[in-house]
């Protein structure tokens, strides 16, 4: 309990206004990155894979991001 006390109170290291701003463009370019997927020709099979797991990655962030930036603390 005393060390509970002496500790300094939590702060995130994303300020919780820029949450909206970081989901809009992760979000933004997942979109955009899977369009530039739908438009690959299908005989690159390593750039696909490559796109495709930008794109999963940056979604993954930007739906965590706008859940924290509507108070859905996950």
């Amino acid at each position: 309990k005393t060390l509970h006390r002496f500790l300094p109170p939590f702060s995130p290291y994303v300020s919780t206004p820029l949450l909206p701003f970081i989901a809009l463009v992760l979000l933004s370019s997942t979109f955009a990155l899977a369009f530039y997927f739908s438009t690959l020709p299908k005989t690159a099979p390593v750039r696909e894979l490559g796109v495709a797991l930008l794109a999963s990655v940056l979604g993954g962030f930007g739906v965590v991001a706008l859940f924290c930036s509507v108070g859905v603390y996950v």
